[in-house]
């Protein structure tokens, strides 16, 4: 088998990297040639080798970066998205030579939650109802109109989201009752200084404190989706995320968490994957199903090799919707592929052995 000529675009020293480059070691592949956002960003972009394959990492963890990305400030700061994706998005573009593992116009879609929602819904995959997707939606300015628009869509429980946020930054899950009453769960915290992004998950209630907290998040273009009922796994709220390479779904994780948010990084679990896939069996779905939801989501970005879907199972497994596609969404270390699919092989490595074949199939 031809052995790839690899590069990154990546943080050094990252994770993100360093599991790439042990990944590539393990199989025999040269170590992929690594260059940083910090200089992409500061010399106005980087050239690539006509043969090189090029994948585009995460810029994220990196202080340096994020202040190049948007500007000066504390990291933890939910301010400045729509400035971070314009500047990602024009850094991507003073890429020269190679070939893309990550397209430039995936990302573009990618990083956008109202557009990727509306590219999900026009290719008939089912996603929680929104009447902020796709081109021309509304973008609500504040709270009263955040609260007009789900009230139109007959959303009484929604997800309000940064429309260039990731790893639930800014994410407010609302929930209205009849007379009025409204109360939401964020790990958002208002301070003197702006709006930032912390680990704990809180309780908001009442009108004038979650009109508040969706009003100082309000810059940065927001996105309105129903917040679904998900299935419970121990008591905990279950969803997953799949791993898709090259239009196979390689790799599943049950996400559970006493919030809405699944994110591990916000107190979620990685559960038994037992326990989703005896669900879509007992109720008479089926687990292929399930992951062909994932792999069709995937299919709308057929120039991109690896995408992250994040699955919303239905309360009784009858089902499945997708919440979010995520360009960077394969770092799950110490996962082992699916039986059948990727076996023994981290989501690294599943994407070194798929990359040859897709590089062709994605130049036919």
């Amino acid at each position: 088998m031809t052995r790839p000529h690899l590069a990154v675009v990546g943080n050094p020293g990252n994770r993100r990297v360093t599991l790439l480059q042990d990944a590539a070691a393990r199989n025999g592949i040269p170590a992929p040639r690594v260059v940083s956002w910090r200089q992409v960003l500061a010399e106005g972009g980087a050239r690539f080798d006509p043969d090189e394959l090029v994948r585009l990492d995460s810029p994220g963890e990196d202080p340096e970066v994020d202040a190049l990305l948007r500007g000066p400030g504390d990291p933890t700061r939910i301010a400045g998205g729509p400035r971070w994706y314009a500047s990602l998005l024009a850094a991507a573009g003073t890429l020269r030579g190679g070939r893309r593992l990550t397209d430039p116009d995936d990302l573009a879609v990618l990083f956008d939650k109202r557009r990727c929602h509306g590219v999900l819904a026009a290719g008939g995959v089912p996603v929680p109802t929104s009447p902020t997707s796709g081109g021309g939606a509304p973008v609500p300015l504040d709270w009263p109109e955040v609260r007009e628009l789900a009230a139109a869509a007959g959303l009484r429980r929604f997800f309000v989201k940064p429309a260039h946020g990731s790893s639930a930054a800014g994410v407010v899950a609302v929930e209205t009752a009849p007379g009025g009453r409204v109360q939401a769960r964020s790990s958002v915290e208002i301070a003197a200084d702006g709006v930032y992004n912390s680990l704990r998950v809180r309780r908001l209630t009442g009108e004038a404190e979650v009109g508040a907290l969706v009003d100082a998040l309000a810059g940065e273009l927001l996105h309105i989706e129903a917040w679904l009922p998900k299935p419970s796994s121990r008591g905990r709220a279950a969803d997953l995320r799949i791993v898709v390479v090259a239009g196979r779904a390689t790799h599943a994780v049950l996400r559970t968490s006493a919030h809405p948010m699944t994110n591990l990084h916000l107190g979620g679990q990685r559960g038994d994957l037992d326990t989703a896939r005896a669900g879509f069996e007992s109720a008479g779905y089926g687990w292929d199903n399930a992951l062909a939801v994932a792999e069709r989501a995937a299919a709308r970005f057929p120039r991109t090799l690896c995408v992250g879907v994040d699955l919303l199972p239905a309360a009784n497994w009858r089902g499945a919707a997708v919440g979010e596609v995520n360009a960077f969404g394969d770092l799950l270390p110490g996962l082992s592929g699916l039986p059948g699919r990727a076996d023994g092989l981290d989501t690294y490595s599943a994407q070194l052995a798929a990359i040859v074949e897709w590089t062709g199939h994605a130049a036919a």
